[in-house]
Order: C-alpha cells, then structure tokens, then sequence
C-alpha cells in the first residue's frame, strides 16, 4: 500500500468560474489560477503523485507553460492517474477537506463526490469530503483544499514487501 497526501490554495477572482472537485457551483468570484483553479483536483492529483514518489503537479503542468493557462484540471488528474496505474497500484480510498468562507459546500458535496468518482474511477462510497470555514485563519478570500489517498497494488503487480520476503525466505532457505 501507499499513502498520498496533497495540498493547494488559491485566491478568488472576479471574473472566472469557480470549479472545485470537476463541477462548476454558482458563485459570484471563482478561483484565480494558470489552469482553471480547482484546489481540490490539484490536491488530488498531487497526492496521486506523492504516492508513487513521481514529480508533483507543479512540475509536470508548469504554471508558466501557457499550454495549460485555463486548462481544466481533469487532465492533470487523468495523467496521475495513468502513472499510477503505470506503476501497479489503484485507488482504495480518497479521503479531502476543503476550507472555505463561501460558498457553503454541503449542498454541492454529493455532486463533488460522484464527478470524483467518475474522474477516479472508483465508488463514490470510497471518497470523502468535509468542509470547513477559516475561522480566524484570514484567509476568507481564498479556498483550501487537503487531499489524502490510499492505493493498493495491484494483483499484477508486485509489492516491494512481499519482493523483500520472498528473497528473505529464499534466502535463508538457501543457508
């Protein structure tokens, strides 16, 4: 097994749709950002990434590279996806907290977590999502969003450990 754990913040803007966890809410600010801003898919496929010990999303979908200025986030998300299948293991579970002054996320977290099930792969039932306000953190124009996953190798795959036992036993049968 492996644990990934992701971060991301931006600030709100007047002017561009606020996207988070792959659908768009009603909101009078979205968030700023090179690609479409949407903190939670950004933690997402950071912990993703972390995971498998691969380059985070920073590096791989550069903020100064303008083939990704407005990009929508689904893509990194699809590419982390393709590395962690490319490296053995799937998703078990999904666990996220966005922290935010506005909008209210209850009535979209049902909503979120179906459009992550879709864009994961896996059952809704396996994907957690809180939300929390700032209180006393002054960050009431910004929206936060942590990420931790759980991945499972494979069964065609090979799991490090069980590599790691297997040459103990033989070797110490060999002796």
């Amino acid at each position: 097994m492996r644990i990934g754990y992701g971060w991301d913040s931006h600030e709100f803007k007047s002017g561009v749709p606020l996207r988070i966890g792959g659908i768009e809410i009603d909101h009078p600010k979205g968030l700023g950002g090179h690609s479409d801003g949407d903190v939670l898919l950004h933690a997402i496929t950071d912990a993703l990434l972390g995971a498998i010990a691969a380059p985070d999303i920073g590096t791989l979908f550069s903020p100064s590279d303008a083939r990704w200025k407005g990009a929508n986030s689904a893509l990194f998300l699809e590419e982390a996806l393709r590395r962690v299948k490319a490296a053995g293991y799937a998703i078990a579970n999904l666990d996220s907290t966005l922290i935010l002054a506005k909008p209210k996320i209850g009535p979209h977290s049902a909503a979120i977590r179906e459009r992550l099930a879709e864009l994961l792969k896996i059952p809704a039932e396996s994907i957690g999502i809180k939300a929390k306000t700032p209180e006393g953190m002054g960050t009431d124009n910004a929206a936060i969003a942590h990420a931790a996953v759980l991945l499972e190798k494979t069964k065609a795959g090979h799991s490090p450990r069980t590599t790691s036992k297997t040459s103990r036993s033989q070797s110490k049968s060999r002796h």
